[in-house]
């Protein structure tokens, strides 16, 4: 017998057809490349390392993103994100909260980083490592480049197409997704003094401390049960449902430590459940808890300052190299001189280098209903100005 599909379903799938193609014909009109949005590369056994783009909005056809680009990443729960594209893809004509964020951010969903892994797991499995590794036996999120210590484990081709893919974009914010605990985890995942801190589980604070810890207790205190900061099985509680990473237990290699160094990118890790590969009849229900922690977190990316680099010509400079000062972790303008930083309300200055030239310096106030606009006007070299960037953290890959 055939059954016919709700005519929501339809509906649904017209909707999201239409976004992905305004998306691809505004990328070819502003020239750019448009990655394959199923697929950022491949894993060992051709498995898809699938991407998919959210929404976006644009200034005009040759101007830049009108909204800062996020992501989500899922290690074992990779068919929530299809409960996230249902509800913002649905919601769109009706929900006013929903179209905001589809017309104003860049939305990017990595379903599965470790798809081997996925596939040799085992649905009802709640501990244990199987499922964990990848089809080399390697934890891909032990695998990036570290900051505080060297990582001897061999680069896997997972981690290589996911850093390739940070590269090109400037993520702003993103929530790496896990299993096997009930917790936001925010960096430092390690420290210099990792060796003796796995004894003392003493915090590793980084530059944006404040930032970081609002960002975990948004999630926490919008999730149904995180924010009462119960344990799992074996496991101690955390308070308030958020933890500092290197506290909890320091890790080298780990992914959002390398995002924030390296890119700038605000990362938390989001534990959303004690069990790692829960049933499928189980996902409505971690659907319902998290909803309003995902919806919240998406809109966090759109806090703090925002602005353009150009030069005295008004033309964009890409690379810039800016940080906010007091504050040693920096970030860069994208290619149209774009650039974002979620910050708490209060009083800041922004930085801003580049060798051809001459460094500056500008005052701003963060509010906390709307985002700061900043641009900056930087003027070429008249006499070779020498700026300090030693306490500029741009590691090299």
């Amino acid at each position: 017998m055939c059954v016919m599909k709700p005519a929501t379903w339809y509906i649904s799938m017209l909707i999201v057809a239409f976004l992905y193609i305004y998306l691809t014909a505004i990328q070819y009109i502003r020239g750019e490349e448009l990655p394959n949005p199923q697929t950022v590369r491949q894993s060992l056994h051709a498995r898809a390392v699938r991407e998919g783009f959210g929404g976006s909005k644009f200034l005009s056809k040759q101007g830049p993103v009108n909204g800062p680009s996020l992501r989500f990443e899922y290690h074992n729960y990779d068919d929530l994100t299809s409960y996230l594209r249902n509800h913002l893809v649905t919601q769109y004509p009706r929900d006013e909260y929903a179209r905001w964020l589809l017309e104003n951010t860049r939305i990017h969903i990595m379903p599965s980083m470790n798809p081997d892994g996925y596939e040799v797991s085992k649905e009802g499995t709640c501990e244990g490592a199987q499922g964990r590794y990848n089809a080399r036996g390697y934890d891909l999120n032990r695998n990036f480049p570290d900051f505080f210590k060297t990582n001897n484990a061999r680069p896997q081709m997972e981690m290589e197409h996911v850093k390739e893919w940070l590269s090109k974009i400037q993520f702003v914010l993103s929530g790496n997704f896990h299993g096997g605990a009930l917790v936001a985890s925010y960096p430092f995942d390690n420290s210099a003094k990792s060796m003796f801190q796995s004894l003392s589980s003493t915090e590793s604070v980084t530059p944006d401390d404040d930032t970081f810890k609002h960002l975990a207790t948004i999630y926490s205190t919008n999730h149904k049960r995180m924010y009462q900061g119960r344990p799992c099985k074996g496991q101690n509680g955390f308070k308030n449902g958020i933890t500092n990473g290197a506290k909890w237990y320091p890790l080298i290699g780990g992914m959002q430590d390398f995002n924030y160094i390296w890119h700038g990118c605000m990362e938390i890790t989001l534990e959303i459940s004690c069990c790692k590969f829960p049933l499928a009849e189980d996902l409505e229900r971690y659907w319902r808890e998290n909803k309003e922690s995902l919806l919240r977190f998406l809109g966090e990316a759109h806090r703090g300052v925002r602005g353009f680099v150009h030069d005295e010509f008004g033309n964009p400079i890409e690379g810039v190299g800016l940080k906010i000062k007091d504050r040693d972790v920096g970030f860069k303008t994208t290619r149209h001189g774009e650039y974002w930083r979620i910050l708490l309300p209060g009083r800041y200055v922004l930085e801003a280098y580049h060798d051809n030239y001459d460094p500056k310096e500008a005052e701003f106030y963060v509010v906390d209903d709307r985002p700061t606009l900043l641009n900056v006007t930087l003027s070429r070299n008249s006499a070779r100005t020498v700026f300090d960037t030693s306490k500029i953290n741009f590691p090299s890959n």
